[in-house]
């Protein structure tokens, strides 16, 4: 099945990972854009889902 993932927080990355090992077929990936973070909040910080997706070899889209 060809499916689209919304998610941002950490307890989306099992649900993502799941459907990955079901072998589904996982077109992309939506989810919150890159926060600032870190030191005096000067850097991008992306989400779980985000990190994880680019990982598994995802497309990862964010809304503008």
């Amino acid at each position: 099945m060809r499916i689209i993932f919304m998610g941002t927080p950490d307890f989306a990355v099992p649900v993502l990972e799941a459907l990955v090992t079901a072998g589904h077929d996982l077109v992309a990936a939506y989810c919150q854009p890159a926060r600032p973070g870190g030191r005096r909040g000067r850097e991008l910080v992306p989400s779980p889902v985000q990190v994880r997706a680019e990982a598994l070899g995802i497309e990862v889209r964010t809304p503008v």
